[in-house]
């Protein structure tokens, strides 16, 4: 039986970073990768469907990791307390480990990096990590079914759904 596919959402700064990021992940069969420009699509994503780890940036201006974590841990519409984050971060100052601390940040990775080691720690991570929780399941939709960026804006037949 093939392991079940988990979501991985990133967030980088740099447009070419995420590319490659994104690219090097999706080449890990058990991955779903989801690759976001800004903060605010990375929310509204995760409000319509589930996801199990994201990639974000400390050098990303408008949405630092640490400010991201923070928003994702106290977003109550965002129904899954097991979300993990790995944070990337060109230098490890005693200001970022705080922010991480307290930010609920799970790992940082140090730039630069191989994009290969990077798979390997979210394999590592996902690992343990346990299946989303039923709530969300049953409280909405899993609107992934349709697409990468595709939300249905009209109610559609039950049947079809």
């Amino acid at each position: 039986m093939a392991p079940p596919i988990k979501t991985v959402a990133v967030l980088v700064a740099n447009p070419a970073l995420s590319s490659i990021l994104s690219m090097t992940l999706a080449g890990a069969s058990s991955l779903r990768v989801r690759p976001f420009d800004t903060q605010i699509a990375l929310m509204t994503y995760l409000h319509l469907a589930p996801a199990h780890l994201v990639v974000a940036d400390f050098d990303s201006v408008p949405s630092r990791a640490d400010r991201l974590a923070d928003d994702l841990h106290h977003d109550r519409a965002i129904a899954s307390p097991k979300l993990q984050i790995i944070a990337l971060a060109s230098e490890l100052t005693a200001e970022i480990k705080m922010a991480s601390i307290h930010a609920g940040i799970d790992e940082i990775i140090m730039k630069p990096m191989s994009p290969r080691y990077l798979v390997e720690r979210v394999l590592a991570r996902l690992a343990t990590t346990p299946t989303l929780p039923e709530r969300r399941a049953a409280r909405q939709k899993d609107w992934s079914r349709f697409g990468d960026n595709v939300v249905p804006l009209f109610r559609q037949p039950e049947a079809v759904l």
